[in-house]
């Protein structure tokens, strides 16, 4: 199933993603929390764009079973809707979320955001391949290419990792719902560090998105640079800034990953 048809797929009573969205013993992180978010979506009147989503992943969501939805609107003011989701699965939460959405209000405030740095085009950077039985089943669907930092597992000591990255079947547009999803497709930066494999995942997730909204396109790249603050005991902090191929800011992203390794 492309990503359209598993967004389409959150009004039936029990949804089941299929295993080539798994990452390792669970489903890619990103997808589930782009599902919920979806579900969210549907409660707030039109009008009020999504600003920020908190994400816990509070435990693994396994691939080939079904997958309900909670959904309860706590407040909705006369600009603003607070959305409370929770992701279902063998009757346990998997997944937390908290969203804020909100329509524009009259300010004199105008700050322009920076612009993305200067790297090469997609084209002219190492992609990650899928590999069956190497990278995670989802990155048959999602294209990366690095341009920042090195690959997972590599060894060495960089604080930067990221490039650019898109849905190698684009759907027709590229919804909020897409941004989630292709913001937690990178690896956590922390894994460049490592000399051999070890498992990694997030812990919790916040991501704020920039509106009025770029012009993006179903199939645009996007630019990811994620930078990690601090590291150890087991635990990575990372902050990250997207922006779109024209340079303007999309979102920015704050991780906790929990790293064995």
């Amino acid at each position: 199933m492309h990503f359209d048809e598993l967004l389409a797929g959150v009004e039936k009573d029990d949804l089941v993603i299929p295993a080539s969205w798994g990452q390792g013993r669970a489903t890619f992180g990103g997808l589930v929390a782009a599902l919920t978010f979806q579900k969210m979506q549907g409660a707030v009147q039109p009008g009020r764009p999504l600003r920020a989503l908190q994400v816990a992943f509070v435990g693994p969501v396994t691939v080939d079973e079904p997958v309900t939805f909670e959904v309860e609107l706590l407040r909705e003011g006369r600009a603003a809707s607070q959305v409370q989701g929770r992701l279902r699965q063998g009757g346990e939460v998997r997944l937390a979320a908290l969203a804020s959405f909100g329509s524009e209000r009259e300010s004199s405030v105008m700050v322009a955001a920076d612009p993305a740095p200067e790297v090469p085009t997609p084209d002219a950077c190492p992609e990650l391949r899928h590999i069956p039985g190497v990278t995670p089943e989802f990155t048959q669907h999602i294209d990366m290419r690095w341009a920042f930092g090195h690959f997972p597992f590599a060894g060495k000591p960089a604080r930067e990792m990221g490039g650019w990255m898109r849905f190698r079947e684009a759907g027709n547009a590229m919804g909020d719902a897409h941004v989630i999803a292709l913001v937690d497709a990178w690896p956590p930066a922390v894994l460049q560090h490592l000399k051999k494999p070890a498992p990694a995942s997030s812990m919790s997730w916040s991501l704020e998105i920039v509106h009025p909204r770029p012009e993006m396109r179903a199939d645009d790249p996007l630019l990811y640079r994620a930078v990690i603050d601090q590291a150890g005991g087991g635990y990575g902090h990372t902050q990250a800034t997207i922006w779109n191929r024209q340079g303007e800011l999309v979102a920015l992203s704050r991780q906790t990953v929990t790293v064995f390794g």
